[in-house]
């Protein structure tokens, strides 16, 4: 089993642990927004779930009908997980609107609060872990795992900071209006995953200081050659697609234009991981005089 379905078998029994410590803060208080933390946790189980089937089938070899491989299912599961965070907080701006027209004072607020700080420290100390790792495996599935578990530490902070005041003042108000402001942030959160997701599935290219950085190894790299031109790049899950059309001299033989391609992947694959090259070679007639001058 691979570093990365560890991780999202892990995030499954983490999410599990933390939404019953939430629920039962939830259970004990009566809090309408430790409510709308608890249920944002069950989101995290399912949405954890979702992440370890992804990186399962993702880690499937090409085959003959996906002679590209299987990267792209990550990002259905990161879409996923933002459709569900929408229908969370969704959920939890129904109760804030019911419970600010009868709101009530919390019970026992001092015990809930504690058990919900322990879950919120569970979460931040693992939503650190998936994201240092999601992002050094180049898994978007437990990145996105992890930033959602890192909104819901720092709303939950919020949550707990905002209901301290409650016992004190009396603003029973303030429950509901907290619930809102956690349904708000989780909306945001949801719509960036789903956005950064689209993009995956999109085909995007390479942020631009990579991409400058992919010619400055081209430049650098084709000694041999007379230019490179239509440059394309995307992304496919941790895959990097990265071809190119590279113009020789009309005289140079297949062995060394060969030669010249083997180095150019070489260097490239040094400077992004996990990268699937395709070069098209082609005779100095075809020089478009543009895109990539050779040094």
């Amino acid at each position: 089993m691979s570093r990365i379905q560890k991780l999202a078998i892990g995030s499954i029994f983490i999410g599990a642990l933390v939404f019953a410590l939430k629920y039962a803060a939830y259970y004990l208080t009566g809090s309408i927004a430790l409510y709308s933390d608890a249920l944002e946790s069950i989101i995290n189980v399912v949405t954890a779930i979702a992440a370890f089937m992804a990186v399962r089938v993702s880690a499937a070899p090409a085959d003959a009908n996906h002679p590209y491989g299987h990267h792209k299912v990550e990002y259905f599961s990161a879409v996923l997980e933002g459709v569900l965070i929408i229908v969370a907080a969704l959920m939890i701006l129904r109760e804030a609107y019911f419970g600010f027209f009868t709101p009530k004072m919390l019970d026992a607020p001092g015990t809930g609060l504690v058990i919900n700080a322990a879950a919120s420290v569970i979460n931040g100390i693992w939503s650190w872990m998936l994201i240092s790792q999601g992002r050094r495996l180049r898994s978007p599935a437990i990145t996105a795992d992890g930033r959602h578990l890192l909104t819901d530490v720092f709303t939950s902070a919020g949550v707990l900071v905002g209901l301290v005041f409650i016992p004190v003042t009396g603003w029973t108000w303030l429950d509901p209006v907290l619930a809102a402001f956690v349904a708000v942030n989780i909306l945001w959160s949801g719509w960036g995953l789903i956005k950064e997701s689209i993009g995956g599935l999109m085909d995007e290219a390479l942020p631009e200081a990579t991409l400058s950085r992919v010619r400055d190894i081209i430049s650098g790299n084709a000694e041999g050659a007379i230019e490179a031109h239509d440059l394309r790049t995307r992304h496919a899950g941790k895959m990097t697609f990265i071809d190119f059309h590279l113009v020789v001299p009309g005289t140079m033989s297949v062995t060394d234009a060969h030669d010249i391609c083997d180095r150019l992947e070489r260097a490239l694959k040094d400077e992004v991981e996990d990268a699937l090259i395709t070069i098209h070679v082609e005779p100095d007639n075809k020089a478009k005089h543009a895109g990539i001058v050779v040094l």
